[in-house]
């Protein structure tokens, strides 16, 4: 019989904040709390206090806790320090392994069963998404293109050369949506395909998703230290690309 773990998971990636605690294994997982929130307040004020509130209401002794899973990137450049801040705080004061998600994988694992591709989208500015293509083959979700920063273009015509249903999900479907809809449509119409958006209650980040894939991670022992623990920013700031254009132009040298 395999053993039930319990892993509390954080995700401050994107626009939402999610923290969740979850419990069992990759056969079978309980999602014991979840506590979510999508609007403009800064993670850095929310992300604690829902730990707090999501451990009184639960009774949870912080302790008893396998492993500290964290949405480790990409995302918002703020967000994911925050979140890799407040998990790696939590690690070395608990003494616990961190357990490293990718964002949009663990966006993917929001849709878990469903026969389409599934495309994550999140908006990474200056006309790009952080995005990938996964699918799900019996209980196993399948990256067929792990998670990268890329025009929306680009990954439309990843899209059209696979020729399936596709369904999208994340912050950036709102802002490319009518980029997607003319575009992609005519093309997938084509060759008989079709294109879809997810709901509500599973279009965004969502911490109970990233402790759900932990559970697997753990058994697959694929866990690190507080101190090794680094976010995953897939690209540089627009701070550092700036420093580095100027630098590449001999501007800001001595």
């Amino acid at each position: 019989m395999e053993t039930s773990k319990k892993i509390l998971a954080l995700d401050s990636s994107g626009l939402v904040a999610s923290v969740a605690v979850v419990e069992g294994n990759s056969t079978y997982s309980n999602l014991l709390a979840e506590y979510t929130v999508n609007y403009k307040k800064t993670h850095s004020q929310t992300l604690l206090p829902m730990l707090d509130e999501i451990a009184n209401m639960t009774e949870l002794d912080l302790t008893t806790i396998d492993a500290i899973a964290i949405a480790a990137g990409p995302g918002s450049f703020t967000g994911l320090r925050i979140g890799s801040a407040t998990a790696k705080g939590l690690g070395l004061a608990l003494k616990k392994p961190l357990i490293s998600i990718p964002t949009v994988d663990a966006l993917a694992y929001n849709l878990y069963g469903t026969d389409r591709l599934i495309c994550p989208i999140m908006d990474a500015r200056r006309n790009q998404v952080y995005t990938g293509i996964y699918e799900f083959r019996g209980n196993t979700m399948e990256v067929l293109e792990p998670q990268m920063a890329v025009d929306i273009e680009v990954i439309a015509e990843k899209l059209c050369e696979r020729q399936r249903d596709v369904i999208f999900l994340g912050d950036g479907v709102p802002v490319f949506k009518d980029k997607l809809c003319n575009g992609l449509m005519d093309k997938l119409h084509d060759c008989g395909k079709e294109f879809y958006f997810a709901p509500a209650h599973v279009n965004k980040q969502r911490a109970g998703a990233v402790g759900a894939l932990a559970l697997r991670y753990l058994e697959e022992g694929k866990t690190e230290t507080a101190e090794e623990h680094q976010p995953e920013y897939l690209r540089m700031a627009q701070a550092e690309r700036e420093r580095a254009e100027k630098l590449a132009k001999g501007e800001g040298t001595c």
